[in-house]
């Protein structure tokens, strides 16, 4: 199994120094890269402190010249808010800058706020929609000129510029829904899924979409499917309950978002009571320790071999919990130390 790390630019009130965030977050960054993980995921977010990043590229730029052999991916551009000339752009530069180390990852977005406020009148239902006339585009454009007349954009012969360093850059489609799965099997694109805070359960429905996308699908599928899960690793009582109390803060303040149930002052969304929050969101303790992935290292272990045994072929480990920093630092070194040698 390999592994990856997710991580955000995350402030979750005011009085969290920016500078320090973002410190931190090459920090961890950096340990990851120096421990061997694969790939360091930067998301696309807007108009929000808890996911401060405008533009992922440029976080992978600014890591690309901190870090050695860490590839570096965007996890994920949201295709509806980009025009395909400037998505293709702004990746090649990355993958230029950091001398071929560029992981490209698309996806359909999260939030119906971002949505209205990015994309007006546009349904994040349909964000899968622009995903499926927006890759092949980026494809085209590394190549050389294209011209294009589609559904959501139109222009006159074009191509990227720069072009990528690599002959082929790998390809990523977030993916839960069939029709997403269907879609980046017949693209030859890796997949990443995110079972939110649900039970492993959840993990084995995607692996069953993704067999049934491979077995209806027109050409073999060789792709990476990776898994992305809250993560937190503790040796002791205290930090098991300051992971358990964070991740319940930051779903409470992510249940606003997802169920469209609260307000968002100057970039700091409200945080609901934990009644109203059901579904992905919901934030019973014992339900979280069970199905995050959370625990000892020996604990961690076994459910990282669970995994394993469907067929996830690379763990993210996701950071951004509304843990300080100290302790992200403290939960990734012990992954580092006592998780990642039994798969080695």
């Amino acid at each position: 199994m390999k592994f990856h790390i997710a991580i955000n630019l995350e402030r979750l009130d005011s009085s969290t120094d920016i500078q320090s965030v973002r410190d931190h977050t090459l920090e961890m960054v950096q340990m990851a890269d120096d421990a061997g993980f694969e790939i360091a995921w930067a998301a696309e977010h807007h108009a929000l402190e808890m996911t401060i990043a405008p533009n992922p590229f440029q976080l992978l730029t600014w890591w690309a010249d901190h870090t050695n052999n860490i590839r570096l991916g965007s996890g994920v551009a949201n295709a509806s808010y980009w025009h395909p000339i400037s998505l293709a752009g702004e990746a090649a530069m990355v993958d230029l800058i950091s001398g071929g180390r560029l992981e490209f990852g698309i996806g359909s977005g999260a939030y119906q706020r971002e949505f209205d406020r990015m994309k007006p009148g546009v349904a994040q239902t349909d964000g899968w929609r622009y995903v499926q006339e927006m890759l092949p585009l980026v494809r085209q454009l590394w190549q050389g000129d294209v011209a294009h007349d589609g559904e959501f954009w139109q222009f006159p012969t074009s191509t990227a510029c720069p072009k990528p360093l690599q002959d082929s850059v790998p390809c990523w489609v977030a993916a839960r829904a069939p029709v997403t799965f269907d879609y980046a099997v017949e693209s030859d694109c890796n997949i990443m899924s995110w079972p939110f805070t649900l039970p492993f359960s959840e993990a084995v429905n995607y692996r069953d979409r993704l067999d049934e996308s491979v077995a209806k699908a027109a050409k073999p599928w060789a792709g990476t499917w990776s898994l992305m899960r809250h993560t937190a690793i503790w040796d002791n009582d205290q930090d098991r309950e300051m992971a358990i109390a964070a991740v319940r803060n930051v779903l409470g303040v992510f249940g606003n978002l997802m169920l469209k149930k609260g307000e968002v002052h100057n970039g700091f969304p409200d945080r609901i009571s934990f009644d109203e929050l059901e579904g992905n969101v919901r934030v019973d303790p014992e339900m979280l320790e069970e199905n995050l992935m959370f625990g000892t290292p020996e604990t961690v272990i076994a459910k990282l071999k669970r995994y394993e045994e469907i067929g996830v072929d690379a763990f993210i480990y996701y950071a951004s919990m509304g843990l300080d920093m100290a302790n992200q630092k403290r939960s990734l070194q012990l992954f580092i130390d006592s998780v990642v040698p039994a798969f080695r």
